[in-house]
């Protein structure tokens, strides 16, 4: 089974986390992580690496925090994942498949494995390139998560 890193789905999770529970106002890291439930150093990475691909915007000082960088419905899933994968959208030949490098894998494995996987991968890829923040915000008004300022975060320019 393809499985997200916990990484990953942490920061799905913060971003999430911002969208639903912020304002006008940043959203402290030490809130995002006291509410996810991890510590402040693991989930800084991220953010950080978040506000330098453009999803977050960081502001320093005592008020500071996090804030989306654009609307909801303008950040995807998938864009979240690549930013924290570091790679663009091109497929790399020399990635290894479940920890192996392709160099030790048969003729066979070349031919047929590591194309089917490449195929699942890139279908869950597309699967969370089309998934937006809104929509997980939406889901979880669906499911009656309370959540601050969520309607009034959005906004059109």
């Amino acid at each position: 089974m393809i499985r997200i890193p916990r990484r990953h789905l942490a920061a799905i999770e913060a971003v999430l986390d911002i969208a639903y529970h912020g304002g006008p106002v940043p959203v402290r890291g030490a809130e995002i992580a006291d509410r996810l439930g991890l510590p402040r150093r693991y989930l800084e990475q991220s953010l950080q690496t978040l506000a330098r691909a453009g999803i977050l915007l960081a502001q320093r000082g005592p008020r500071g925090g996090y804030r989306l960088a654009r609307e909801r419905r303008r950040i995807t899933v998938g864009e979240i994942v690549r930013a924290l994968e570091g790679e663009d959208d091109a497929p790399r030949d020399d990635r290894p498949v479940n920890g192996q490098s392709q160099n030790t894998i048969s003729a066979l494995g070349k031919a047929v494995v590591i194309p089917m996987a490449r195929t699942a991968e890139q279908a869950l890829q597309d699967h969370l390139d089309a998934l937006t923040i809104e929509d997980l915000c939406r889901r979880g008004r669906e499911q009656g998560v309370p959540g601050a300022r969520d309607e009034a975060l959005d906004f059109t320019i």
